[in-house]
């Protein structure tokens, strides 16, 4: 049985349901002879004859053994058929693919891709989860968004240099740029202290100013919400505040600090030396290209052509090629 093939099995399958070598070869696209070395070879395979050949014009007849391998043949060739199938439609971009994100990236660039992997592969099994611990794992993530690179047997690439912006409530100051000293003793509400936050915190303490956190909460809506009420002000990567629509809040006032904290890397990562599927190499691609658009939205808002954003263009985007990424 080791020498069982599939296409001794559908040569079977064709002479049963045309009754005839000549015919069963004119439907596959083969010789008769063909057809009758592949019938020969699984008889063969399976230590008998499958059909009685009454010669003529009579066709021919299957005989009980060859009933029971049709049987369990057909079986075989219609898992291999599903087989064939779900790999195309792999290939093709379809199956599951696992992502791992945060906040920010959850409102501004994950929408995007999502939306465009299901456009271009509607029967993709797309999976989520939103966690931002102090040290995340891959796990059985395909994909992972985290604002630094990662340690380990990770690779990534990174996507966006985010800088922090100082977000006040409107005439808090009137400066476009903000001295980071004036921060000293000022009231602040922050993120909790996971992710890029410490490094940030730590550049306020380098930089001479120790502001006083009044209230800490991982929701940027929150946050926004308390500066709003005169609880403080923030301190916020440019996704964040985009995502929560600041930029266009006229009780709201977005300001660069001087000198500018050094911005938070989003990147991209997923497992070192793993091959990527169809669609998680897909996803990446987008992730490039939406993090390319947000660069170019960035430098226009930040020269002036959307409110609430002086100064000059500080967002800046690696673009990564396909080959180096896949």
């Amino acid at each position: 049985m080791t020498d069982l093939e599939l296409r001794h099995l559908a040569a079977m399958a064709a002479v049963a349901e045309e009754g005839s070598f000549g015919r069963a070869a004119a439907r596959l696209g083969y010789t008769q002879s063909t057809v009758s070395q592949q019938i020969a070879a699984l008889e063969r395979s399976v230590g008998g004859p499958v059909f009685d050949r009454p010669g003529g014009p009579r066709p021919v007849r299957i005989t009980p053994l060859g009933a029971v391998v049709l049987e369990h043949g057909r079986q075989l060739l219609a898992k291999a058929a599903a087989l064939a199938e779900a790999v195309d439609r792999f290939q093709a971009g379809d199956g599951r693919i696992d992502i791992g994100t945060l906040q920010s990236v959850s409102t501004v660039i994950l929408p995007v891709v999502v939306r465009r992997l299901r456009d271009e592969h509607p029967g993709c099994d797309i999976r989520l989860s939103e966690e931002e611990p102090e040290a995340p794992q891959i796990g059985d993530l395909d994909l992972l968004f985290y604002d630094s690179p990662l340690n380990g047997d990770v690779a990534h690439v990174k996507l966006l240099d985010d800088p922090y912006l100082l977000v006040t409530r409107r005439g808090t100051f009137s400066e476009h740029s903000v001295p980071l000293d004036q921060l000293d003793d000022a009231p602040l509400v922050a993120w909790p202290s996971t992710c890029d936050q410490p490094r940030m915190e730590e550049a306020f303490t380098r930089a001479g100013a120790n502001p006083k956190i009044v209230f800490r909460t991982a929701g940027n809506e929150t946050l926004l919400s308390m500066v709003r009420a005169g609880m403080g002000s923030a301190v916020l990567p440019w996704l964040a505040i985009r995502a929560a629509g600041a930029e266009s809040d006229d009780r709201l006032r977005v300001h660069e600090l001087r000198p500018a904290i050094p911005p938070r890397e989003v990147c991209l990562h997923w497992r070192a030396g793993r091959t990527h599927s169809p669609l998680a190499a897909r996803a990446i691609e987008i992730a490039i290209e939406v993090a390319s658009d947000l660069a170019d939205e960035r430098a226009e808002s930040a020269s002036g052509r959307a409110p609430g954003f002086p100064g000059q263009p500080v967002v800046s985007v690696r673009r990564a090629s396909r080959a180096a990424i896949i």
